[in-house]
């Protein structure tokens, strides 16, 4: 039979859980702590203390977490993934992140700057 659990222990062990898992998708995309943070709209040291498993995120940010990271909630939990992982370089993860980043216009001169070079080849 299994033992009853406090809240407490639940949130400190879904802590443990969520901050390195996101700790490995971050890193998996070649982004910084700091990047991930002001994508999110957090203070690096918010993120930091999330990733070290300090503080258990409340589902509003949890679900800007996955966004931000391209994961699944079942992913941050733990739960295997049910899909087939990216076959993505961190470099490549890296630039569209950061394409994602740009206003509309800007993401509109990138994409004419690279057809441009595309059809001088």
């Amino acid at each position: 039979m299994r033992k009853a659990t406090s809240a407490s222990e639940l949130r400190q062990h879904l802590s443990s859980i969520v901050g390195p898992t996101a700790r490995a998708a971050r890193s998996q995309l070649g982004l910084t702590q700091a990047e991930v943070a002001q994508q999110m709209g957090l203070a690096s040291e918010v993120y930091s203390r999330l990733e070290r498993g300090k503080m258990l995120p409340s589902l509003t940010t949890l679900h800007r977490l996955c966004e931000a990271l391209d994961v699944s909630p079942d992913e941050l939990l733990g739960f295997t993934r049910a899909t087939p992982p990216s076959t993505e370089t961190p470099a490549r993860r890296r630039l569209f992140f950061r394409v994602r980043q740009l206003d509309e216009t800007r993401a509109r001169a990138m994409l004419t700057l690279l057809s441009r070079g595309k059809s001088h080849e």
